[in-house]
């Protein structure tokens, strides 16, 4: 296990909900900011925003403080993706590396386009549907260069080193192989994805074409890179909060003490969960181009 721990405030599918991060002395931390990018050589850790056939579109509060998870907000209303035919919610479990940083103000060469702001995106396509607010360590496998609405929006290939079948996954081509159809499923889910929101399809860089995984790990590499000028006010993040408590070359670092009282002043865990919309079940049906 990783020693970390999650503690949730609020019910869930509600705006108040949030997941926050904690180490194994139980104190609140930042899963941006202080979760460790490698667990071990070639090893990195991941924050499971969303399990996988689920469709909350839950993500680290970049702009929080302490960057706890919760549920995207769009016009107001809480964010679910659709059910785009075959398949349910999110085809894998997903969410980020930590201390990584698609940078709004680099244009990224490959694409042409700027980063989004956000931790890089992973997508872990092992058997086990992870829980939100866990941390797992991964393999890197791929990655696919997403242009999401003119922004660069890199979505990493990876499997949970605890899969059964992790040891069969060394590369893109041992998932084409071994997963037959999932690659072009995931090319398929990110283009179509928006569409039921009334969005145009995503694009993608070289062709929708996945990249290997030492390309894959350059770019992972170079976010971390752009995530230490963010942490260490060398960028300016504008709005993000960049409180942490492990960063020792950080201006942003404040004791446990100062992440607790931020917890403190939140409402409690609940237990009575609000319902999810009976329209979040519904199939979307959208004939491919």
């Amino acid at each position: 296990m990783s020693g970390f721990s999650s503690e949730e405030r609020a019910a869930p599918f509600t705006l108040e909900y949030r997941v926050f991060l904690k180490n194994e002395k139980g104190q609140y931390i930042s899963p941006f900011h202080d979760i460790p990018i490698y667990a071990e050589k070639e090893v990195f850790h991941m924050v499971v925003e969303v399990p996988r056939w689920s469709n909350a579109k839950m993500e680290i509060a970049t702009k929080d403080p302490l960057n706890p998870i919760k549920q995207d907000v769009k016009k107001g209303k809480l964010r679910y993706v659709a059910n785009l035919f075959p398949y349910k919610g999110y085809i894998w479990n997903y969410g980020a590396i930590p201390q990584t940083w698609e940078d709004p103000g680099h244009n990224d060469k490959h694409t042409g386009c700027c980063g989004d702001n956000d931790p890089i995106d992973v997508c872990e396509i092992g058997s086990k549907v992870c829980a939100r607010g866990e941390i797992i360590r991964v393999k890197v496998l791929g990655i696919l260069a997403m242009i999401d609405e003119g922004e660069t929006d890199w979505k990493v290939i990876a499997i949970n080193v605890e899969d059964p079948d992790a040891a069969n996954y060394n590369d893109i081509n041992d998932v084409k192989r071994l997963k037959p159809g999932y690659l072009e499923a995931t090319v398929d889910w990110f283009r179509r994805y928006k569409v039921p929101d009334g969005k145009p399809e995503n694009e993608f860089a070289f062709n929708a074409e996945f990249k290997d995984k030492n390309f894959a790990i350059d770019i992972i590499e170079s976010t971390h890179d752009y995530w230490r000028a963010l942490v260490t006010k060398k960028t300016d993040g504008k709005g993000i909060s960049c409180m942490n408590t492990t960063v020792s070359e950080s201006p942003f670092q404040c004791d446990p003490d100062a992440a607790k009282a931020i917890v403190d002043a939140l409402p409690p865990p609940c237990e009575s969960a609000c319902t999810i919309p009976t329209d979040v079940d519904k199939w979307f049906h959208h004939q491919k181009n």
